[in-house]
């Protein structure tokens, strides 16, 4: 691939018009390697357009070799028994999110992930991890209080998540705006409160972190679907694309 990119941007700054022989050109510009230059300054937009076309080339093939690999090697997720999850325990599809409540990005990954359990609808489960980032305010927080509301009651703290991501602008807001939204929810304050600082609700998110990290997983959201994984808020059409190669494989029936 290297070498062929090399003849190519060389027959375009060259303004070559016909077929060359890869030995004589490679002669030519060994004995003339300043040819080269004085024909990238007088075709600029062919080179330009070469070394454009070889970067596009050289991303497909190498988003291709991922994809690829990616069947051959999955991730496996850890999926605890106390996992707060959508949909049926034996889904042949399973989704894991990697998400940060305040991420304009993680917004687009909900509208996603309910386009996807609404289409796969009793074929697929989703389960709701944490990669809160820094520059965040209140990421780390928001992320304690689905915790801590998970301890309570599951289906809380999922309806919890739907309204944070229904309302992310108020967010800014701090605490007073997650307690509005977990009294609305009739949680128990006073357990919340508790909860939010204990170790059990923060060592589940710092594992949730490190398994993203492992998995290469640094920007949100991020994604797992059957071990693979999608790194960004793609549309759910990228995810059907999954969902057909897994299919296509023999790897899962829907």
């Amino acid at each position: 691939m290297k070498k062929l990119s090399v003849f190519l941007m060389a027959a375009a700054v060259l303004g070559l018009s016909s077929c060359m022989n890869e030995d004589k050109l490679a002669k030519t510009l060994k004995e003339k390697p300043e040819i080269i230059f004085e024909a990238i300054k007088a075709n600029p937009a062919a080179f330009m357009k070469t070394i454009q076309e070889v970067a596009e080339t050289s991303k497909t093939q190498r988003e291709e070799m991922a994809f690829e690999e990616s069947f051959k090697n999955p991730l496996k997720p850890q999926i605890r028994d106390d996992e707060a999850m959508r949909g049926p325990k034996d889904a042949p599809l399973v989704l894991v999110e990697y998400s940060d409540f305040e991420c304009p990005y993680c917004t687009r990954g909900f509208g996603t992930v309910t386009e996807l359990m609404e289409k796969y609808k009793g074929k697929i489960k989703f389960i709701y991890k944490h990669l809160p980032l820094s520059f965040h305010k209140q990421a780390m927080i928001a992320a304690q209080y689905f915790e801590a509301i998970r301890l309570q009651n599951e289906d809380k703290a999922f309806e919890f998540h739907d309204e944070i991501f229904k309302n992310q602008r108020k967010l800014k807001n701090g605490k007073s705006f997650l307690d509005a939204v977990a009294k609305k929810l009739g949680v128990n304050m006073s357990k919340l409160a508790k909860d939010i600082k204990s170790k059990e609700v923060n060592e589940r998110i710092k594992q949730d972190m490190a398994e993203a990290a492992k998995f290469g997983i640094q920007g949100t959201p991020g994604f797992v679907l059957n071990g693979i994984a999608v790194r960004g808020a793609y549309p759910a059409s990228h995810f059907d694309k999954i969902i057909k190669e897994l299919q296509k494989r023999d790897l899962v029936k829907l």
